[in-house]
């Protein structure tokens, strides 16, 4: 089952011509990925970034954009866990806004030891990780 995150479109998430500027969509995902590790698999940013020195970077976005979103709409984050690797996991997330697709998103993070080089995902994460994992997710 997908994680789910809602967002508010803010003015300052808007162009001038009041539709999200995309790179802040990017930002919305981020949040979206931030809350997922802190809420479904309870290891948040702080936690990895602050208190063990690791990471969880991106290395490869993937994005389709279907509508534009607009100021006060509320946008639907749906993250599905779609593969996970030794240092790497796959991740899909759907933006919806009602019924409407506004983007989709194949992404891939990677667990970053102290020294932020790769290293294997801790086992608690991993675990934490298999038990979202929905391999079916669509493409």
């Amino acid at each position: 089952m997908a994680f789910t995150h809602r967002i508010r479109v803010r003015f300052g998430d808007c162009d001038p011509a009041g539709i999200v500027f995309y790179p802040r969509y990017f930002e919305m995902l981020n949040g979206t990925v931030e809350a997922f590790f802190a809420e479904a698999l309870d290891y948040s940013f702080a936690r990895i970034h602050v208190e063990e020195g690791c990471g969880v970077p991106t290395a490869h976005l993937d994005v389709d954009f279907h509508a534009p979103s607009r100021l006060g709409e509320v946008l639907r984050f749906a993250l599905r866990v779609t593969r996970i690797g030794g240092s790497s996991a796959g991740f899909e997330t759907r933006v919806t806004c009602g019924e409407e697709a506004r983007l989709t998103v194949r992404q891939v993070i990677v667990w970053t030891g102290p020294g932020l080089k790769p290293a294997r995902w801790p086992k608690s994460l991993a675990e934490g990780l298999a038990a979202h994992l929905e391999e079916e997710a669509v493409s």
